[in-house]
């Protein structure tokens, strides 16, 4: 059974790994911030994708680990996540206005998370094994593995800026 102590550093940590997630994804909107949306379509030579598909990715896959593996809706279209899930590859330009709405679901989502987090929904989560044979188990295992993959995503971002 679990005491007061044990559930207030649960609060505590699961706090900083929801402030972690807000901070990193304003920091990839300032990496970007200037960028043409031309610039933020490209794919350079050697890449097999471009920044605006990565921010999309990074929506789309939070929603996947954290909404999906928990048997709940994802706040994201089925359209979207067919478009940036693990596995796709860029196939349209996004306009403008499109990203607009991509960047705020990338800032507005986390929030909506820690939301439903606190109200104890995601009760029933499944078992998952990743890529990188990493096994989650509960929603705090998918949101720690999130920050992992949104650090990967990060640093991809800051390779791609330097060449478009």
């Amino acid at each position: 059974m679990l005491n007061l102590n044990t559930i207030n550093k649960k609060i505590t940590t699961m706090q900083q790994h929801f402030d972690t997630l807000k901070k990193s994804r304003q920091l990839t909107l300032k990496v970007i911030n200037g960028l043409t949306i031309e610039q933020l379509n490209k794919i350079p030579e050697g890449f097999k994708n471009n920044i605006v598909w990565n921010v999309a990715h990074l929506v789309v896959t939070q929603q996947l680990l954290c909404y999906k593996l928990a048997g709940l809706d994802c706040l994201v279209s089925d359209e979207m996540i067919a478009n940036f899930q693990k596995g796709t590859a860029p196939t349209d330009t996004i306009s403008e206005p499109e990203f607009e709405t991509i960047k705020e679901q990338f800032l507005q989502l986390p929030t909506k998370l820690k939301e439903d987090y606190s109200t104890n929904m995601f009760k029933n989560y499944s078992e998952y094994k990743t890529s990188v044979d990493v096994t989650l188990n509960s929603i705090e295992d998918g949101i720690i593995f999130n920050l992992y993959h949104e650090g990967i995503h990060l640093g991809i971002i800051l390779q791609l800026v330097k060449f478009v």
